[in-house]
């Protein structure tokens, strides 16, 4: 039922997908966001009444309430959640263009993360167009900053997620197999400022207490705090320092990534950092930093929302797989605060933030119609 009319719409469905992949919307571009919700909330008008959150400098957050056959008195809730900003700045199409190619559609966005927003509209068609009875309210939530960070729309995916049953994440799935992903290691940072004392390097190179040569030891130190049996990783990603190859250094910094698959995992981590002294006592470091993600960790109730969406994609002739990974999504916060969340519903591709960015044209029709059916599960 649901599979053949994904079928059939599929024509629909990438006209639809185009126009969003050709309305650029890059992070931190308000205006380009706040066009491409224009172009969305008209395309959704035939089904889902729309409200503009406004997000600062990032335009605006969409949410979308869906008009769905089964009655007004709903007793669940269901919330999708997705995101409009992209990786790519604008005039990216000139090198990127949409293209349809190799059994793939091709340009920037189209697997992170526009074609899992396109789909899920027309899983709801779906479900209106069968008259299928859907138990839930159902609310489509598109943030403007979730590649960089969240920083805007975080507390309003946490109040939405607080007041609903489950929460599916439209992100891409794992690899060209499409896996959802039922785990997310939390993300965050550290960052190192080293303050030394300057001098002549040709003339008094002792008086000088080099904040390069400080850094470069306590890299040493964190590259040790990277624990591959639990998954911790950490990662000095950035330096920088000095300002003359003959001046001893007064100045230097690093900045640091670190995923961890456990919340239980963040105390032991900021406590190494927090205890890092410098070797040379007249230097002095200052340490500054955050979890901007927490972890989203596979529990029972994870576990059986796969189980629900394994037992449905079975009946449209797809093994669906579980993963789990170390990259964030919204997703993070849903999970970690209890709400049962599954991620990577969206397209089936690769090469994310990648010049390969595509999708499988063939994997459209399956992905459409599992999250009809598991919309329609809800009861």
């Amino acid at each position: 039922m649901f599979l053949e009319h994904a079928r059939k719409a599929q024509p629909a469905t990438i006209a639809f997908l185009r126009e969003l992949v050709e309305c650029e919307s890059p992070s931190h571009d308000g205006a380009a966001i706040n066009r491409f919700h224009d172009l969305f909330a008209a395309r959704v008008a035939d089904i889902a009444t729309v409200k503009r959150v406004k997000a600062g400098a990032y335009g605006s957050h969409l949410l979308c309430r869906f008009r769905l056959p089964g009655g007004r008195r709903r007793s669940k809730r269901i919330l999708a959640l997705g995101h409009a900003d992209t990786v790519w700045p604008m005039g990216t199409l000139r090198t990127m263009p949409w293209r349809e190619e190799k059994g793939r559609l091709w340009g920037p966005g189209v697997l992170d993360m526009k074609a899992g927003l396109v789909f899920f509209v027309q899983a709801m068609r779906a479900l209106r167009d069968l008259d299928v009875p859907v138990a839930a309210e159902v609310v489509l939530q598109i943030n403007a900053d979730e590649e960089v960070g969240s920083h805007s729309s975080r507390a309003l995916t946490e109040t939405n997620a607080k007041s609903s049953d489950a929460v599916l994440v439209l992100e891409p799935g794992t690899g060209l197999q499409g896996k959802l992903k039922t785990a997310r290691k939390g993300v965050g940072s550290f960052r190192i400022d080293v303050r030394g004392v300057s001098s002549h390097a040709g003339i008094d190179i002792a008086a000088g207490a080099s904040a390069v040569h400080e850094l470069a030891w306590q890299i040493e130190k964190i590259r040790r705090f990277t624990n591959l049996k639990r998954g911790v990783t950490v990662n000095v990603g950035v330096i920088g320092g000095g300002t003359r190859t003959n001046v001893v250094p007064a100045e230097a910094f690093a900045e640091i990534d670190y995923r961890i698959p456990r919340l239980s995992d963040y105390e032991p981590l900021a406590a190494k950092f927090a205890g890092l002294t410098p070797r040379d006592s007249r230097c002095s470091l200052t340490i500054t930093g955050e979890l901007n993600r927490p972890p989203f960790e596979r529990t029972p109730a994870v576990a059986a929302l796969f189980a629900t969406a394994k037992r449905l994609a079975k009946a449209l002739g797809v093994d669906l797989e579980e993963s789990a990974t170390g990259g964030g999504s919204d997703g993070n916060f849903t999970g970690a605060i209890g709400v049962p969340t599954l991620d990577g519903l969206g397209a089936v591709g690769e090469g994310a933030h990648a010049v390969n960015e595509s999708i499988l044209v063939d994997r459209i029709a399956d992905r459409v119609a599992l999250l009809a059916a598991l919309v329609g599960e809800v009861r």
